[in-house]
């Protein structure tokens, strides 16, 4: 049976419902009820348009994001980490990031959710990320046999979430931007 399509404008609606949800009351008590009741829509309706709780969680996610990694081509190798790490600005990364921590310890006990957020929001970014990399090669900004190549997902997701492990605060454009010049480049022979 085909999905009925909804609006654009509809979907978002949606999406940004779960988000102020997941933010009030978390994944693991963020049920299709709440979101059906919450956006005035029927538990067939959604389930019509995504499996589950976990794929409308990534998707609602995804939907959030102000720029894909894809989309990011300055030209150079800087001008595109710093636009990945600026794309948000201070407060909407503060959010995120609060609610992202939220999302990485419901995965850790939760395999769907951990296997929805792999393929529908974290896989498209590193594949995004991958050819940005692959890019500055190409342009001979990076050696192809770089080692720090394969670990820069890991550097900048890590950047991302141990600002607020270390120092107690959420990541902010300033650290990102420093954290890219002061170790992602450097590793990366830039």
């Amino acid at each position: 049976m085909g999905r009925s399509r909804l609006t654009p404008e509809r979907a978002a609606e949606l999406y940004a419902a779960v988000l102020d949800l997941l933010r009030e009351v978390g994944y693991d008590a963020l049920t299709m009820d709440a979101v059906a009741a919450r956006t005035r829509a029927s538990k067939a309706t959604l389930y019509r348009q995504w499996q589950g709780k976990p794929e409308l969680v990534a998707k609602a996610l995804d939907h959030h994001k102000p720029v894909r990694l894809a989309d990011i081509d300055t030209g150079s190798l800087r001008g595109d980490l710093r636009a990945m790490a600026t794309r948000d600005d201070d407060c909407r990364m503060e959010q995120d990031s609060a609610l992202i921590r939220g999302l990485v310890r419901a995965a850790h006990d939760n395999p769907d959710l951990h296997r929805a957020l792999r393929d529908l929001l974290i896989g498209p970014e590193i594949n995004g990320l991958d050819a940005m990399l692959a890019r500055a090669v190409a342009r001979g900004e990076i050696p192809a046999d770089r080692p720090a190549l394969g670990y820069v997902p890991h550097m900048m997701i890590g950047a991302f979430v141990a600002q607020q492990l270390i120092e107690d605060r959420p990541p902010n454009r300033a650290f990102l931007t420093d954290y890219v010049d002061a170790v992602v480049l450097p590793a990366l022979g830039v």
